[in-house]
């Protein structure tokens, strides 16, 4: 590999709209980013690269086998299904992603949700706007019920390091923690580790901080949204196919549970059909839990230690070993 290797980033655009700089990258390489990358012009942008960095851009077996030159690829995101990770590894390619980057600010987004169904206050500021608030004939109005968290069960499914940090947030509006994981874990502070169903059936709230498995894919379906309570909410900043997008929109309908705030949604970006579009208190966020100036700026500085990494011959946070 030359002294100055040949860099290209496939899609680079949400990363780093243009208040972040690729200079870490511009520093070690030939550096050439491209905002997107249509499917038919992949093969052709990472012809001549040495290292190849992608989000959302498909690597498969099929590209992979026509880039010769390719000795290294980037992800920069914690998920890697994008890339064909058995493909990569027959040729030695390693393929690392960036584990953590975006705990609290994804745990902030947790809360986001939440409050936004607690406290109505977009809807509150809007009428206000309207003239409301000044042709009341009382000193104050509410259109919904106003909800104080202390005292309510917080349910965590998924006790990683993200879960965790929603259920430090949960503690610290007063709120009592159910956690369920699939893996044994020991409870912090006073979280109460239960089973899978007396947390859809005790909780208030339920937030999904799992990874997408194929056992639990759909997790979050029929029967496991007929055993919350009406009053509930659901919460998914996690991975869009962990829910039944028509299961839920039913329940929501029917008033079976109390509403859902969902930053993802299975199929991205998402078709006018997808049901939760119209269904009743159903807020829906663009897949931006993890986009704070923060936590991006962590994940560019990470790709380009993973990057240095390699170069060292001290490859990290390697999926493909």
């Amino acid at each position: 590999m030359p002294n100055k290797p040949n860099i290209v980033v496939l899609d680079g655009f949400t990363l780093n709209p243009g208040d972040l700089s690729w200079s870490g990258f511009e520093d070690i390489g030939c550096c050439t980013v491209h905002d997107r990358t249509p499917a038919d012009q992949t093969i052709s942008r990472a012809a001549d690269a040495e290292i190849v960095l992608t989000n959302k851009t498909v690597l498969s077996r099929d590209v992979l086998g026509q880039l010769p030159k390719l000795t290294y690829i980037g992800v920069l995101a914690t998920g890697f299904n994008v890339v064909d990770i058995e493909a990569a590894r027959e040729r030695d390619i390693p393929v690392a992603n960036i584990p953590t980057y975006g705990t609290e600010s994804v745990a902030q987004m947790v809360f986001a949700h939440l409050l936004s169904f607690t406290q109505r206050v977009d809807h509150h500021h809007r009428t206000v706007l309207e003239g409301r608030w000044e042709s009341c004939p009382d000193f104050c109005y509410w259109d919904f019920p106003l909800t104080e968290l202390a005292g309510l069960k917080m349910g965590i499914v998924g006790y990683g390091r993200i879960g965790r940090a929603a259920a430090s947030l949960a503690r610290a509006f007063g709120m009592q923690v159910l956690a369920y994981d699939a893996m044994q874990v020991t409870a912090v502070e006073n979280d109460q580790i239960v089973e899978l169903e007396m947390l859809f059936r005790e909780a208030d709230v339920i937030s999904l901080h799992c990874p997408l498995t194929p056992e639990n894919e759909k997790m979050v379906n029929r029967e496991r949204l007929s055993w919350m309570k009406k009053s509930a909410l659901l919460i998914n900043t996690s991975r869009g196919p962990l829910v039944d997008s028509q299961a839920l929109a039913d329940a929501l309908n029917e008033g079976q549970i109390a509403g859902a705030g969902l930053d993802v949604l299975e199929v991205e970006p998402p078709s006018a059909e997808n049901p939760l579009f119209h269904a009743k208190n159903c807020q829906i966020t663009p897949h931006i839990a993890w986009a704070t100036r923060s936590a991006r700026s962590r994940l560019l500085n990470t790709a380009v230690d993973n990057v240095t990494g390699f170069l060292n011959g001290q490859p990290q946070n390697v999926v493909n070993p």
